[in-house]
């Protein structure tokens, strides 16, 4: 098994500030912090409606051989190594797994799904599929994944090989630790050493946003508020001292 010990959970303030951004804003600000393409491709929202962010527990699969990974996982429960990932969940986790785009194997089922959500854990990213999916969809956990199918994890061609190592997942690297933001657009990676930025630049890019939304919803002129433009950042600056409250909800 390979397995990078001690995950460094960020501060909650940072996951909250993260989830309040939402994924598009961290995409576009993680752009212009020099990551092109944070987005993890492939991995849907099932849960829609729902926005989270938390630290990324990550479970790599492989290509399946027999030779290395055989039927006696199940004689000896502890080889079955997807499960080592949900083991050391606390609450907020999301568990981030590269499945390669298989849409052939059931990463998780219901009990494990039930276990990991019992232990507070918020959600799962998978490039690839869930089983059980009626049982997993009553639990609490937000789903973002290519789809759901009735065969267990290592009935066709996977095999679990690391837990809690960098993985590529829908084509981007993830580093156990890595904030995941998922909501309706799908889900982002960001690297924790970035968190601030993009916290800092986001929230003023979701201040801003909220006022010209409303000056747009009003008919307000497209180019003299999206973006904003430098002649209406009086009226931007006027309406945050009008309405500290809305100013102070989008950071």
């Amino acid at each position: 098994m390979n397995q990078i010990p001690g995950i460094q959970r960020p501060p909650r303030q940072i996951v909250d500030a993260l989830a309040a951004i939402g994924s598009a804003t961290a995409s576009s600000e993680l752009y212009k912090l020099g990551i092109r393409d944070p987005f993890i491709e492939g991995a849907a929202p099932f849960t829609r409606g729902r926005r989270i962010a938390g630290p990324a527990l990550t479970l790599q699969f492989m290509p399946k051989r027999e030779d290395l990974y055989g039927e006696d996982e199940y004689s000896d429960r502890e080889k079955q190594l997807h499960r080592h990932v949900l083991y050391d969940a606390q609450p907020g986790d999301i568990v981030v797994v590269d499945a390669r785009g298989d849409m052939s194997s059931g990463i998780f089922g219901e009990m494990m799904l039930t276990y990991f959500a019992g232990k507070g854990g918020i959600g799962m990213v998978i490039d690839g599929c869930i089983r059980d999916a009626t049982k997993a969809f009553e639990t609490d956990l937000g789903f973002w994944m290519r789809g759901t199918t009735p065969n267990f994890h290592t009935q066709t061609r996977l095999m679990p090989y690391a837990v809690n190592t960098p993985i590529a997942c829908g084509g981007t690297f993830v580093v156990p630790g890595d904030i995941i933001i998922a909501d309706d657009d799908g889900a982002v990676s960001v690297p924790i050493d970035l968190a601030e930025e993009v916290i800092r630049h986001g929230s003023e890019h979701a201040e801003w946003e909220d006022f010209s939304r409303i000056q747009l919803a009003k008919g307000g002129d497209l180019r003299r508020y999206y973006p904003l433009a430098p002649e209406a950042e009086g009226e931007f600056e006027q309406w945050k001292r009008e309405n500290p409250d809305l100013a102070a909800k989008a950071k």
